[in-house]
Order: structure tokens, then C-alpha cells, then sequence
């Protein structure tokens, strides 16, 4: 292994965008890329059934702005210390996934891509986490461990991770980090898709 594979796991990230919306107000996630022996993962929490939505559901770090996060990435950055202790200095933004709409919440939510390095010292709240998921992002690429069905008239892309299941809209921001489709087959686009 070694830098070379480190090298082919940063290639992996291929859904970037530079901009964001700038006006309105958005939910915000940190989808928090690190090194664990020499491969790149990604951060995951699996929320406790108590949440008022998404309960039992993966998701990355993140959840509704406050007037003082100065935007998408303030979001972000504040809501994972709060969820898993990150510390927003240790985060490099390398730039944002399209925003995507969930269904059980109103407003769009602005996926920001950060790296970390080291590998964050994690202290989940176990009010926000039940679980802490650090996927490769190797095997997250891999097409064969994906699959959808259509529910309700929506496409929804499922993948098995560590004995859980990501689907939904999670399923969907890492599916674009990766630069995997999220068309369905027949070419319909995911409902609630933000125009630019």
C-alpha cells in the first residue's frame, strides 16, 4: 500500500463544486474526509431513534443554521464539534456537493467536503449519535455495492455500510462525492434537486 493508494483514494472525490447558495437560509453537513492507514475514509453517524427526524438513519454531521454561522460552512463546521468533537480549525474545505433536498425536511441542506488531518480524536454526543461509521472510500466507489428502488415516485440509492444501511439522501451527497450517477436508470433525476 502506501502513498501511491492515498493518492487513488483523494482521485476518488470527483463531485466538487465551488460555489454554494448565498442566499436564503440552508441546513448544512460536513462530509469529513481523513486518513486511517493510508486510505481516505469518510465520517458517518448513525442518529438515535429519539431524533425528531431521520431517526435511526446515517447521516453526516450537520443539521439547521444559526444567526451566527455566517453561512453553509459555519453550519457545518459547528454542528460536527457539537455531534462528534471535530474542531473547525482542523478542517481543510476543499469545496461543496450540490444541495440537496430531504424529504422529511423543508429546507436544502449544503454538503461542505472537508479534510482532516490527522484522524480527528472523535467524542460523539450521544445525544446527537448512536454511532460513529468510517467507511474507505475505496469501497464506497465500488458500483456492485449499490443498489435502488423507487419509492413513491423518488429513486433512492441504498449501500451497505458496516452492517447498517445508507440510503436517502446521505446515500445520494455520497454517491456525488464520488461522481457515481444518481440518475435512475431510466434517466429520472432524484426529486428536489436545487437549480444554480
Amino acid at each position: 500500500m502506501g502513498q501511491n493508494q492515498q493518492v487513488q483514494d483523494w482521485d476518488l472525490i470527483a463531485g466538487l463544486v465551488d460555489d454554494h447558495p448565498t442566499e436564503g437560509v440552508y441546513a448544512a453537513v460536513l462530509v469529513p474526509l481523513y486518513e486511517i492507514e493510508e486510505r481516505v475514509h469518510v465520517l458517518l453517524t448513525k442518529r438515535p431513534m429519539h431524533m425528531p427526524t431521520h431517526k435511526g438513519h446515517l447521516a453526516f454531521p450537520g443539521g439547521k443554521p444559526q444567526d451566527d454561522d455566517g453561512g453553509p460552512v459555519g453550519t457545518a463546521l459547528r454542528e460536527a464539534h457539537e455531534e462528534v468533537g471535530i474542531e473547525p480549525d482542523a478542517v481543510d474545505v476543499l469545496g461543496f456537493l450540490e444541495p440537496i433536498h430531504t424529504v422529511e425536511y423543508t429546507r436544502f441542506v449544503v454538503p461542505v467536503v472537508g479534510r482532516i488531518a490527522p484522524r480527528p480524536d472523535l467524542v460523539p454526543d450521544p445525544g446527537e449519535v448512536d454511532r460513529i461509521l468510517e467507511p474507505g472510500l475505496a469501497g464506497l466507489a465500488e458500483t456492485e455495492t449499490w443498489w435502488h428502488e423507487e419509492w413513491e415516485g423518488r429513486h433512492v440509492w441504498f449501500c451497505d455500510v458496516e452492517d447498517e444501511i445508507l440510503w436517502g439522501a446521505t446515500a445520494t451527497m455520497t454517491r456525488r462525492l464520488l461522481g457515481l450517477p444518481d440518475r435512475a436508470p431510466n434517466g429520472t433525476p432524484p426529486a428536489g434537486r436545487w437549480q444554480r
